[in-house]
């Protein structure tokens, strides 16, 4: 016992905060998911971003991150990373050139999501990997959006995060979250007495751990299907003059970035987003749909139904309205994240329909 306490031991469970058979084996699924050494699995998305942030950084320390994030993510650097004196810099990672003269010494991590919710702006990884290694900071990123569609450690990511709520999960019933990682951070992460894995107590129930795990096996035909979906929705959508943001759409402004950094196999996903303009508009638009049966009005992602919401007014409800305005995250946003339906052609017919009764 004190040998394990010590860390000198593995493979033996000393107490299930730590880990457990469970966790361990959703753990090294996940790795093999996205090319790491190891993984840790967390409680929620949230835990597994704020552990690996404080394990990494402290008072003094700088961040680059993202501007257009998760609202979560974005209160978390906004509002408490600041009173534990983290200095926190809001840039558009687009502009490389922004990103660079923002990275200092004193920067421990340059945060990014591979796909912008929700406006799907598409993260350079390759560039932004090459800025963080420059001042010795850490690339993390989040690819919730996009698991087997993008592998981040492909293009120089050192630590991937994702909500093993949405996709990877795939059945709206559970929440937690993953930090796939090399082995030594994970090491860290869960040591007994300095690591936040262990010691902020996210543990994922072990029930839940075994439970995703089983869905993870599907998960690649799940991702080929929401994103056959998507594509279609979106081509739909943009015939009948709608705007509308769809990586996989040669109309969307980074369209040959994103098709350089996708694995080829797994299409695009099924996260788009449409402008309605108005507020007003988008209530109407997505009151229709969910009417008609081809969508639920909710703020998550990934299930075998197709999900719908506003996220000026929830998901990004956290943001301040001038700076989601500067960002372009207007009020008349509707967000898609395609379920699996079996005949797109009609969905696409009803979906087109829906935005023709509102549409401006």
């Amino acid at each position: 016992m004190k040998a394990v306490f010590a860390g000198e031991v593995q493979g033996c469970y000393l107490y299930s905060r730590h880990s457990h058979p469970s966790s361990d084996a959703l753990s090294a699924g996940l790795a093999a998911l996205e090319g790491t050494e190891a993984a840790v699995v967390t409680a929620s998305g949230m835990a597994a971003i704020t552990c690996a942030i404080l394990q990494l950084a402290g008072a003094g320390d700088e961040i680059v991150a993202s501007r257009m994030v998760y609202g979560g993510t974005y209160a978390l650097f906004k509002n408490v990373l600041p009173k534990l004196g983290i200095k926190v810099h809001f840039v558009d990672v687009r502009d490389l050139a922004s990103v660079k003269a923002h990275v200092n010494e004193r920067t421990k991590v340059v945060f990014a999501e591979t796909v912008s919710n929700p406006l799907l702006e598409v993260s350079d990884l390759s560039g932004l990997s090459v800025i963080a290694r420059s001042v010795g900071a850490k690339f993390i990123v989040d690819n919730t959006f996009c698991p087997l569609v993008i592998r981040p450690m492909d293009f120089g990511a050192d630590i991937v995060i994702h909500s093993l709520t949405k996709y990877i999960n795939g059945s709206s019933d559970c929440v937690a979250g993953v930090i796939c990682c090399s082995a030594e951070f994970r090491a860290e992460l869960i040591d007994v007495g300095a690591g936040t894995a262990m010691l902020l107590g996210p543990t994922l129930d072990s029930l839940r751990a075994a439970s995703i795990l089983k869905n993870l096996g599907t998960l690649d035909a799940r991702m080929e299907r929401h994103s056959r979906n998507g594509a279609a929705v979106a081509q739909g959508l943009i015939e009948a003059g709608a705007t509308t943001y769809y990586p996989g759409h040669a109309s969307h402004p980074q369209h040959d970035l994103f098709g350089k950094q996708c694995t080829g196999s797994h299409g695009a996903s099924g996260m788009l987003v449409v402008d309605a303009k108005s507020e007003d508009r988008a209530r109407a638009f997505m009151m229709k749909l969910e009417q008609s049966g081809v969508g639920i009005i909710a703020v998550s992602l990934g299930f075998h139904r197709t999900l719908i919401s506003n996220p000026g007014g929830s998901t990004s409800s956290e943001i301040p309205e001038q700076d989601r305005m500067a960002m372009g995250l207007t009020d008349g946003l509707v967000r898609f994240s395609m379920g699996l339906d079996g005949n797109i052609k009609d969905t696409v017919t009803t979906i087109v329909q829906c935005w023709r009764d509102v549409a401006p």
